[in-house]
Formats: C-alpha cells, structure tokens, sequence
C-alpha cells in the first residue's frame, strides 16, 4: 500500500541524518505521502482526535504526579492542594479528569464507526486485535486512576472492583490480596494503583505505534469497504487530510474545553468530593459513565462468578470478532439489513449505560396483576440490564456470523472512484447523456 518512498533529501544534514537514521523519511511516508482513500468522511478523524487526547493525558499525568501524594491520608488533600495552590493546577487538573472523558467519547465513536464500515475484517485483523488492546487498557488505566483522589467513590469503587476477582475460582482470593498488598483496600493498594496508572499510558502509547503500524500495511479502509484498485482511489495524506482532521480536532477541543472551562464536574460524582471513609459506604456505587454499560452487565445476573465472566466475556468478544463476522461485504452501506440489527445494538448498549447509572431499584413499574406478583427485581432496570446484556452476546454470536451467510447485499462499486466519477454530474459537458462516459 505505501509503495516506494519518495522522500528526497534537500539539504546536506539530511542526507547526512536519512544515511544513518531515516526518521524524516518515515515521517514523510507516515504523514506526508502516505496513499490515503479519497473518500474518508469525518468519522475517520477520530483517530487523529484519540492520538492527540493520549498525549494530552500523559502530558497533564506527569504534572499532576509531581504534586500527588499516594498515600491514604494525604491523597485526598494533595488533590485538593493542586486545586487550589499549585500554579493552574485546577486547569491542569480538569484537563487530565474530563480528557479521560473526551478520550473514551473518541474512543467510542472509533470503535462504532469500525463496527459499521467493517474495518475488522481481513486483511486488518491484527490492526482491530491491537485495538482492542488499547481499549482494554484504557479500562484498567482509567479504572486506577479514579482510584487516585481517594475520595468515597474512589475507594469503595476499588473495594467492589477488586472483591470481583475474588469470585474467581481457586486463585482468586490470593490474587485479591495480593492486588491490594494485604487483606483490605489500603496504602499499599494505593501506592500500586498510582504506579500502575503512571507506567500504563506509555504502554498505550507503544501499542498505539504499533496500531498505526499495522495501519501502514494494508492501509485504511473506506466508507464503501472497497479495496483501493488504483493511485486514481488515493490522494496523499497532507494537505487533504491533515488540514480536514485540523479542523475536526479543533470542533472537538471546543467541546472539550466547554466541560474544562464551564462543566468540569459534570461527568463525575458529587460524593468523590468527600474524604475517603471505610466505615461509611455510599448509597450507590456507580464507576465513571464510559463503563457504566459493562457495570450493568456485571449486576444483570445474581450469580456473582457469572456476572464477573459475562462482563468480560463482553470485551473479550471483541477480539475475534473478525471470525465470527462471516460477510463478504465489509461495509454496513451495502448490507440493509445487518444495518437495522446495528443501529439496535446501539440503541441496546444506550440501554446498558442507562442501567449501570441507576441502582436495580430506582425504577418500579406498578405492579398490576396483584401482590402476590409483585418483585422489586422483576419491576426494574435489572431486566432492562437482561435484555441488554442479551441482545449485546446475541449480537455478535449469532446474528453477525447468520447474517453473513443469509442476507442479500446491494451490489457493491467496482472501485472508490466509480461512485464518483460515473456521476452524470461529474462528467464533461456534453458528455452526460453518453453512456461510454458514464460507464
């Protein structure tokens, strides 16, 4: 897909740099050169969006650590110091809490947007392998991170977290203890959270370079799923698409910036701003929104081991999903009717966030078949979280691997260029009504 590299050095260092070390050339056949698809709508910027926010986060960690203090009586207030004396430590500080927000926002919308187009699918396996990946320790890292300001929904969230891997059989009361670094959620605990969340960004960093990588081989999908036949599909990557995911990134950073400057407490949750109490356990236990639906997952079965499996079996069907999609056709613009069972699993993931922000009981229906029928558990989002949750495995374990085998497609282009160029519009003047010209 890159093809030869067309790098020409102009000056003498770097020729002298490109004999010894060709970093300007791969940044040049990266960035520069790089064959794109000519038809990448904005749903393609978000990869650009995610790079900028991991940087932005790993830029405002390493400041906030030189300020943070792990340790159970001094993390609360070390985090309150950096509000309110450290020099913009109450920007620096909303910028790394709200961008782990815009982080996994983006981060959604890219796995979404893969999810339709078909970009998992062969030959770009191990690109959507390392993807996921990345999203998985996004969760850990974001996870520890909440931990770190030690208010009472960071530490008691830590305490049902980790207790989770206790219902694991055999070796999961010994890995709980030695998760926490004893026998309670405690300062050895907290001092392993805070190492872990410092080291794991760069770990991200290093399989996103892979990720892009990967990216390089076969190149990047396209809206129609079509593979690129021809120099006549591609345009290089800069100006086309820099100055489009400029503008893209700048309409993000706005949004951004309105929850830092004016909602910086939005997306979290009020009791956080109280000290972090052992003897005193919030009314309800709620992890930050980007997890909520695999939160809802965890709570929709009553067996604890069951719950725990399902919730990871959940992202763990993400990795071999490229074998259980069983279409030829990569992209959902063809396939109507795989289109309506995705627009569904949308709708039922919603369902699922919806559901991991409420306790099982905040919603009752009134019970209208008599009292001898009446069960809280049956009467709220439990069931609504059974019904997410099911249609979230049927999903991707059944319907997916069917439709593939007996659905009926729309015909596909011959290549990205003939949507285009086979457009009576598109097409010289006198030449519309020509069917040679309009192939």
């Amino acid at each position: 897909m890159s093809g030869h590299s067309t790098y020409e050095p102009k000056t003498g260092f770097e020729r002298w740099l490109d004999s010894r070390l060709p970093i300007i050339r791969f940044a040049n056949d990266t960035i520069i050169t790089f064959p794109t698809p000519k038809n990448l709508n904005y749903w393609w910027t978000f990869g650009g969006i995610l790079s900028l926010m991991l940087g932005m986060q790993i830029v405002t960690g390493i400041i906030l650590a030189m300020h943070y203090v792990p340790h159970v009586d001094y993390a609360f207030n070390s985090v309150q110091r950096i509000m309110r004396d450290v020099n913009y430590g109450w920007l620096i500080r909303n910028l790394h809490a709200n961008g782990a927000s815009m982080f996994f926002l983006a981060a959604y919308i890219h796995i979404f947007r893969n999810l339709y187009y078909g970009s998992y699918k062969s030959p770009r396996e191990v690109l959507w392998i390392l993807g996921c990946v990345i999203y998985l320790l996004m969760i850990i890292t974001a996870f520890m991170g909440y931990v770190l300001p030690w208010g009472q929904m960071s530490f008691h969230g830590a305490v049902v977290i980790t207790n989770l891997i206790g219902a694991l059989p055999v070796v999961g009361p010994s890995i709980t203890t030695w998760l926490w670094g004893g026998f309670a959620v405690d300062d050895p605990t907290l001092n392993r959270f805070f190492s872990l969340h410092y080291l794991l960004p760069f770990m991200i960093a290093g399989v996103v370079a892979l990720h892009v990588w990967a990216l390089h081989v076969p190149g990047n999908n396209n809206p129609t799923g079509v593979n690129v036949k021809s120099k006549e599909d591609t345009v290089p990557f800069h100006p086309y698409y820099t100055v489009k995911d400029g503008f893209a990134i700048s309409v993000f950073l706005i949004m951004y910036a309105v929850f830092v400057f004016y909602l910086p407490d939005a997306l979290g949750d009020a009791i956080n701003y109280v000290k972090a109490n052992p003897l005193q356990t919030p009314q309800h236990i709620v992890p930050e929104w980007y997890l909520l639906p695999f939160y809802a997952i965890l709570r929709a079965v009553p067996n604890k081991l069951m719950g725990v499996i399902l919730m990871f079996g959940a992202i763990a069907t993400l990795f071999i999903l490229p074998w259980l999609d069983t279409s030829k056709v990569r992209s959902m613009r063809y396939r109507p009717t795989a289109r309506l069972y995705y627009f569904i699993f949308i709708f039922a993931c919603l369902v699922l966030g919806l559901c991991g922000a409420h306790a099982p009981d905040d919603m009752v229906i009134p019970n209208v078949a008599g009292p001898q029928f009446l069960d809280a558990n049956l009467n709220s989002y439990v069931w609504l979280s059974r019904i997410g949750a099911l249609y979230y495995f049927v999903y991707f374990w059944v319907i997916t691997p069917l439709l593939g085998l007996t659905e009926t497609p729309l015909p596909e282009p011959e290549s990205i260029s003939s949507p285009v160029l086979s457009h009576p519009a598109s097409a010289p003047a006198g030449a519309a009504a020509s069917p040679e010209k309009r192939g």
